[in-house]
């Protein structure tokens, strides 16, 4: 039976009395003239001036949301919505309801997720008054840019707050944060499962509310930048841990050969410690990419990836214990040459030519020996599958 209701417009509510009326009322007159099957839900997040009322005189469903914050408020009340679609956007007056039908639009078309944009790159209006200058020339722009990069999404504003989706991409999206970031996780979870997206653009108003707004520009900037970062192991981990370790190889490598000289500054068994300190380090933070990809792909925080696949393939158990293992009769070999020197020296002073290619060489291999045993033995247990 096909369900009768097209459109569910979802509007978290916390303390919105000055403005809430004035939302519903567009919102109506938008479902009346193009005759569209709708509701209206208001998301309330407990309210304490009467905006429950003012929702339900205005012809509103209530739902209460017990669990504090913008993005529990918008679950929750998404959860309870009826309609194929749905449509978010503030309770602020800051966003125009009479819009709606372009976003109905485009998702009668196909599109899972069709975004609002506000930023005049892409084709958004700002009005005067409506985002605080750090939010126009740095905030939004930044975050929206990390997340284009990092997630190759094709989004240019990942935080504007009126947007469509599907009820069956929402609940295929499994969103799971309750403050600002919920923003963000649903435009990288609908790019990590190759949803259909497009984006329109849209006017910021400045809101009608006379007390200060519940966003808090750092707290939830760093909260918006941290989940991409968690749900971004290729950034948080791979890439330094990369560079780390391809430096240090480098630097490590010349100087087995032994001292080298940059003008008047010499390099020698000290720097040969530090870029073997980067090496480990290095190696330690490419084990957590790993410990990081395996982990959310087990646990479906993150779709399948082909090339962590064909690694873990070509690169199993076996083979990290066989490479821990020559890793550590390396160390071992150039340890027990050092000793038979120091035996040779009657156990005194050994050369500094002896420290800098025997000792500290076996030292950073064995270290590399048992760090690529173990987290190999720990990558095997995070591939066990759990009922």
């Amino acid at each position: 039976m096909q369900n009768e209701i097209e459109l569910s417009i979802v509007m978290p509510c916390l303390n919105e009395a000055e403005t809430l009326e004035a939302c519903i009322g567009k919102a109506q007159t938008a479902i009346a003239g193009h005759a569209l099957a709708a509701e209206i839900i208001v998301a309330d997040n407990g309210s304490t001036d009467g905006s429950q009322d003012i929702a339900l005189r205005n012809g509103a469903r209530v739902v209460a949301v017990r669990e504090k914050g913008y993005g529990a408020a918008l679950r929750g009340g998404i959860s309870a919505a009826r309609g194929t679609y749905v449509l978010m956007g503030d309770a602020d007056d800051s966003y125009d309801f009479g819009d709606l039908f372009r976003f109905v639009e485009q998702l009668r078309l196909g599109f899972a997720l069709v975004m609002g944009c506000r930023l005049p790159k892409g084709g958004g209006v700002i009005m005067p008054g409506a985002m605080p200058l750090k939010h126009r020339i740095l905030g939004n722009p930044v975050l929206s840019f990390i997340g284009r990069l990092f997630f190759k999404s094709p989004m240019t504003d990942f935080h504007c707050g009126m947007r469509g989706f599907t009820k069956a991409a929402f609940d295929a999206m499994d969103l799971h944060t309750s403050g600002m970031e919920f923003a963000s996780e649903m435009v990288i979870k609908a790019t990590l499962l190759n949803m259909p997206m497009t984006e329109i653009p849209i006017t910021l108003y400045r809101d009608g509310r006379s007390r200060p707004p519940h966003l808090r520009s750092w707290r939830d900037g760093w909260r918006h930048l941290r989940f991409m970062l968690l749900y971004s192991p290729r950034w948080l981990f791979f890439v330094p841990g990369l560079l780390l370790v391809g430096l240090g190889a480098i630097v490590f490598a010349r100087l087995m050969l032994g001292p080298l000289f940059v003008g008047n500054v010499g390099l020698e068994s000290n720097t040969l410690l530090v870029a073997g300190m980067s090496i480990l380090i290095g190696l330690q933070i490419l084990s957590f990419y790993m410990f990081a990809k395996v982990f959310a792909i087990t646990e479906g925080l993150l779709p399948r990836d082909e090339k962590i696949d064909k690694a873990l393939r070509y690169f199993p158990l076996e083979a990290g214990i066989v490479t821990g293992g020559i890793f550590f009769c390396l160390g071992a070999g150039l340890l027990a040459n050092a000793l038979l020197l120091w035996k040779d020296a009657n156990y005194g002073e050994l050369g500094h030519l002896v420290k800098l290619k025997f000792v500290i060489p076996s030292i950073i291999f064995i270290l590399l020996s048992f760090q690529i045993t173990f987290s190999s033995f720990f990558l095997s247990i995070l591939r066990l599958h759990r009922k």
